[in-house]
């Protein structure tokens, strides 16, 4: 008589070793991590304080590569700016990555990503890490930075992969390589906020770098987006996965673009950028509390077009989403130059106000009544 019994109830042991070759011969059928629930997002969130920062890159940095690259990262400068940032009562910073850097010495990175982290949480600051970003210069390179650009804002900021790599399927892996490294090296790092894997994924850079940024970006984007969630959530982070919304309509699911809708599905907590006037903030928050996920805004704050701190602040401090603006100290990234700059740099003359940024370098604030706004809204004496 056929036993009814199969292979692995009488070979328990050539069962699990079966099970074990077949998930390293196919990495498909290793557990993935899910998306978290809208409980588990919202319990994360009711632990945090209410979260209020900035984008945040050195004064002395050009753009992410300078800040990081070995030569010229700067802890003394990070030290006394992230000081800065505390003393307004500031609690989180949204910092950008680069894949380069990893590729250089991804051994050497690791160490200067713990420094810095160290050197947050002395200023009792959690960051939020951004990989990769569509924003700039497409063309990064490892080495020296050019010096900025005279009377143009952030003229030096360069994407992460680049237009390059981003074309060509092929060098993807290189991709897959960093995010996993990256977040599988600082999984469990409770100094660490949330993961902002893209940076406005699908944006064409128009005003800028346009001629010479990668074609069909948005479709590329489209594709890889997905995958790119995949590869960070295969090294189970414990904090939140996200990559912001910042263009199109939000109303529902089905209005949103293609890469909009992508990241509002894929994202743990919901994060987005809005430079308009305090009424646009406000329904974008309630638009996006549909999702009755966690929502923090990550950009934000840009004064000559209605964007300011003593209107945006309260909105956010009354519906507690967490409000991260763009520039923390004047430097050489030249943010506090308007957008416009890009067709009519600010040579001979200077804006009649700032654009982004909230201090000096030697960190006096912009306007000292946006800085008592910060302490009254954080309780921070």
């Amino acid at each position: 008589m056929k036993s009814i019994f199969s292979a692995s109830d009488r070979y328990p042991l050539l069962a699990v070793l079966l099970c074990f070759i077949l998930s390293l011969l196919c990495p498909s059928l290793r557990a993935q991590q899910a998306r978290w629930t809208e409980e588990q997002a919202n319990a994360w969130y009711a632990q945090q304080p209410w979260l209020v920062g900035a984008n945040f890159l050195p004064s002395d940095a050009i753009n992410q590569l300078e800040m990081w690259q070995p030569g010229t990262f700067d802890p003394a400068t990070i030290d006394r700016e992230l000081g800065f940032a505390e003393g307004i009562g500031m609690n989180t910073m949204r910092v950008f990555l680069h894949n380069l850097l990893w590729e250089q010495d991804p051994e050497g990175f690791k160490r200067r990503i713990d420094t810095f982290l160290t050197i947050a949480a002395k200023h009792h600051i959690r960051p939020i890490f951004v990989l990769l970003d569509s924003c700039w210069d497409p063309y990064p390179k490892l080495g020296p930075q050019h010096p900025p650009i005279p009377g143009v804002h952030n003229s030096g900021w360069v994407q992460s992969p680049g237009a390059e790599v981003l074309a060509d399927p092929t060098q993807y892996p290189r991709i897959e390589h960093y995010v996993e490294g990256v977040v599988g090296a600082f999984a469990r790092d409770p100094r660490i906020l949330a993961w902002d894997l893209w940076n406005e994924p699908d944006n064409d850079n128009q005003g800028s770098y346009a001629k010479v940024d990668v074609k069909n970006k948005a479709e590329i984007v489209q594709r890889l987006l997905p995958r790119v969630f995949a590869w960070a959530r295969s090294v189970h982070p414990t904090q939140p996965l996200t990559s912001g919304l910042w263009d199109g309509d939000w109303s529902s699911v089905d209005a949103m673009l293609p890469v909009a809708r992508i990241q509002y599905e894929e994202s743990d907590i919901i994060t987005f950028h809005d430079y308009g006037w305090p009424e646009h903030f406000e329904q974008s928050i309630k638009e996006l509390r549909q999702s009755h996920r966690p929502v923090l805004c990550t950009e934000y704050m840009a004064r000559s077009i209605g964007s300011t701190f003593d209107t945006i602040l309260p909105i956010a401090h009354e519906y507690r989403v967490a409000a991260i603006n763009w520039g923390l100290v004047a430097g050489k990234s030249q943010t506090y130059l308007p957008w416009d700059s890009w067709s009519r740099p600010y040579v001979l003359e200077q804006p009649p106000v700032w654009f982004h940024d909230v201090f000096h370098p030697d960190g006096t604030p912009y306007r000292e009544r946006e800085a008592e706004i910060f302490r009254k809204l954080t309780g921070t004496r």
